[in-house]
């Protein structure tokens, strides 16, 4: 069967807790590029927030890993690190940068493209039987339905370098939020958002918001997320592992306070992110602080249902574009909601500075940008429409046709 492929730039995975035992072995001839001698690589594992879940489980029993982003399962050189037993792993206990091992194998040195991440399926009958599931916030585990493709493995197109006698770090990162789907009849699926970022081009954004445990935090360029995390009972954050390279420049770092703590969007431009050396955006002796806001939510239907769409909540101001929310649309039914627990987009204006090494770094209103919103909808097969939608005054229902 043919395997999920996710290939934007930069690359999503998978975030698993708890230390796996691992062991490596051959995948039919080795991988890399022919360079000679042996690296070694080794594979761990961090988590993005998700909205409306109290626990999201997937069970995993191997990694893969190719130097050809276009070779199948069945073709030779694949390099697997097994998990046995297959373990079930909780994706949202791993935030704000804490990463956990997976494990390690040596493999040829080379240039490697492609990772793939098995999962293993739900099974009928027993108390075992939920491989992968959800609890929705406030209630019970339900089975999470993964795509009959994800036994071949989440594909991730991910160039990555091994160098002979070196070890590699590989950092797999998963969007719980944008990855489980909600359906109409009450069932929920899986649409992988998986992504891999190497920590040698890596660095990290850290901060604190004042009276907001909980806030969704997320590093953006041009609008979209490239790393995200929640905020701790006292509100501190880190972003990492960020991508840095020459072309990739400076993050935006959104902070969404969300509805429980009542507070309105704080926006830091252009934060440097730098390998090996963290860029602070505020500290609990000057940390961020944001006015009050009420939230509203944006709900609606896309149509037909089988566009399987992702839905962003987008705001413009000072020149920017930044995603507040997102979700995705019930396969069944077409029908979303931003979000269902409780509402994700804050009336009040969003405050905004320019990163500074001083701080704390002045933020200001940016009125006209209060409550409007374009929520942007993309299908299964690429397409993107925009929509406007104000929460002012009232919840905002937007509709799509695809």
């Amino acid at each position: 069967m043919s395997a999920l492929s996710f290939t934007s730039a930069p690359v999503r995975i998978l975030a698993l807790s708890g230390a796996l035992a691992l062991a490596a072995c051959g995948g039919g001839g080795g991988g890399g590029d022919g360079s000679g001698g042996q690296g070694t690589l080794q594979v761990s594992m961090t988590d993005a927030p998700s909205c409306g879940y109290d626990h999201v489980f997937v069970t995993v029993n191997q990694v893969r890993v190719h130097s050809s982003a276009d070779a199948d399962v069945n073709a030779s050189g694949w390099v697997n690190v097994d998990v046995v037993p297959a373990r079930k792993i909780d994706l949202l206990s791993l935030t704000n940068g804490v990463l956990t091992t997976l494990g390690q194998t040596a493999l040829p040195a080379g240039s490697y493209q492609q990772v793939r991440l098995v999962l293993d399926a739900n099974r009928g009958g027993g108390a075992n039987a939920l491989a992968n599931s959800v609890v929705p916030t406030g209630g019970t585990e339900q089975s999470l339905d993964t795509p009959s493709a994800v036994q071949s493995g989440i594909k991730i197109i991910r160039p990555f370098t091994v160098a002979g006698g070196t070890l590699t770090d590989l950092v797999l990162d998963f969007d719980a939020c944008k990855s489980v789907v909600r359906r109409g009849n009450g069932t929920f699926g899986l649409k992988p958002v998986v992504t891999a970022v190497p920590t040698i081009v890596s660095g990290e954004v850290n901060g604190v918001v004042s009276g907001a445990p909980g806030a969704r935090v997320y590093a953006e360029r041009n609008g979209v997320v490239v790393k995200a995390t929640v905020a701790d009972a006292n509100g501190n954050f880190k972003l990492s592992p960020i991508e840095q390279s020459s072309t990739a420049g400076p993050v935006d770092v959104v902070v969404v306070p969300g509805a429980a703590n009542a507070k309105a969007t704080g926006i830091v431009r252009s934060v440097p992110v730098v390998v090996g050396t963290p860029t602070a955006i505020s500290t609990a002796a000057a940390p961020m602080t944001l006015p009050a806001s009420t939230y509203r939510r944006v709900s609606g239907t896309v149509a037909p249902a089988s566009a399987e769409a992702t839905l962003r909540a987008l705001q413009l101001a000072n020149g920017g574009t930044f995603e507040i929310a997102a979700t995705a649309a019930a396969s069944d039914t077409g029908a979303y909601s931003m979000f269902v627990t409780e509402p994700a987009l804050p009336v009040a204006a969003p405050m905004i500075g320019t990163y500074q090494a001083a701080l704390p770094i002045p933020l200001q209103p940016n009125g006209t940008a209060a409550g409007k919103y374009s929520v942007q909808a993309t299908s299964a097969t690429g397409a993107v429409q925009t929509q406007p939608a104000d929460v002012s005054n009232t919840d905002a229902l937007v509709n799509f046709s695809f």
